[in-house]
């Protein structure tokens, strides 16, 4: 293969090796990896190649990653920024929160770019809007001369991605394993009129990320939230157990079967394709090597972390509050509500006005679910504000509504 485009990408952790740098190698790019962790680059600058894993229901399938360089912007910023004033791409994935700490070597690289096509710039981050984000920080630093041709420099385009990587063998290296399932969503729009659309196989373009990140959030954060929760009330400590029983099992199905029709409603997806996305999350006849029953998510929920801390807190009082609490995520049937009453161990009781499935009435802006799907960052950050719900918050508050 020849290896004529460039790509340089922000962190070399398991998400940069195994998913964004898989994608990139396998469409014929030569990838430059930029961290500041002297270990992963010094073992990336010392190994010529590594392997990913791909872990599916048919089985392993294992590849060879090669024909990479790495940096270390510790040391190295200056050939950082001519290696980006160069590239095709640049990629990240290194946490919302550091985005605005490589903003400064793209903001340079920008500035000095004297290719005839633009740069795309895009953030595979957990967060929505992320390479927004990420050109905020960097234009704060570009000259103004250069922000009014800034469309003849730089491309910027949001992506939503979706691949779970599950716990890594203890001596595997810089060796990884990932799950087979991904979904790469990039917004196609800001590539039109003289943009340069990377050409990297696998990668969705969209007009539009929002139905598939809130279908993401819908299914698979809300069958693996409600899953942890029904594990937590149970005394299971791991998921794929979760879903081995057959009762926790079809209510975690029963619950993402009723997100369906928000998906399905506001978005115009059809009902085969959301079927079938409910099928790869959550099997009717689970697999080992099944989604939500992969090693990532058989992790014991230790009495210190996150998951543990926000599943503890007291259940609602009374069925009032027990009912506000559950109906004001995603309304429920009678059927799912009463299925989940009775796995927890909490009464509850249900108005007529809930006997059928209440999401079929909503319209798509419908301020309860807005509220709830839409919240930014600042809306929970008072953790106390929150409630235990069978639903995640996008926030980050996993397994918590606010109140």
């Amino acid at each position: 293969m020849s290896y004529e485009k460039k790509a340089v990408h922000f962190g070399g952790g398991n998400i940069g090796r195994g998913f964004v740098a898989e994608f990139l190698h396998n469409s014929g790019y030569e990838v430059i990896f930029v961290d500041v962790m002297d270990s992963i680059i010094n073992s990336l600058q010392k190994t010529p190649s590594y392997t990913v894993t791909e872990i599916g229901p048919d089985g392993e399938r294992t590849f060879t990653i090669d024909h990479y360089r790495a940096l270390n912007s510790k040391h190295d910023m200056d050939k950082v920024i001519q290696e980006i004033a160069s590239a095709d791409v640049v990629t990240c994935a290194v946490g919302p929160n550091i985005l605005k700490f490589v903003a400064d070597p793209v903001a340079k690289a920008i500035e000095a770019r004297t290719l005839d096509y633009p740069l795309a710039v895009i953030a595979c981050e957990n967060a929505i809007n992320a390479t927004t984000t990420w050109k905020g920080f960097i234009e704060s630093k570009l000259s103004e001369e250069t922000l009014k041709s800034i469309d003849k420099r730089a491309r910027y385009a949001n992506s939503a991605i979706d691949r779970i990587v599950p716990q890594q063998d203890a001596d595997a290296g810089l060796n990884v394993k990932i799950e087979k399932f991904f979904e790469w969503c990039v917004e196609e729009k800001p590539f039109d009129n003289g943009g340069k659309k990377p050409a990297i196989e696998g990668v969705h373009y969209v007009d539009d990320l929002e139905p598939y990140i809130e279908r993401k959030l819908f299914t698979v954060n809300t069958s693996h939230a409600t899953a942890a929760y029904y594990g937590y009330t149970n005394n299971i400590s791991y998921i794929h157990e979760v879903l081995g029983n057959k009762e926790l099992h079809d209510i975690v199905r029963d619950a993402v079967k009723e997100t369906a029709n928000l998906i399905v409603n506001k978005h115009g997806i059809s009902e085969k394709e959301q079927n079938e996305y409910v099928e790869k999350i959550i099997p009717a006849s689970p697999t080992p090597h099944s989604r939500t029953t992969s090693s990532v998510l058989a992790v014991p929920l230790s009495e210190s972390s996150p998951a543990r801390s926000a599943l503890s807190a007291p259940l609602p009082s009374s069925p009032r509050r027990a009912r506000r609490s559950m109906l004001s995520s995603v309304p429920l049937s009678r059927h799912t509500a009463s299925r989940m009453s009775r796995a927890t161990r909490s009464p509850l009781s249900l108005p007529r006005s809930s006997r059928s499935s209440p999401l079929r009435r909503l319209s798509p802006r419908s301020t309860v679910l807005r509220r709830r799907t839409l919240s930014s960052s600042a809306s929970c950050r008072s953790l106390r504000r929150c409630r235990v719900s069978v639903l995640p918050c996008r926030c980050g508050a996993w397994g918590r509504t606010h109140g």
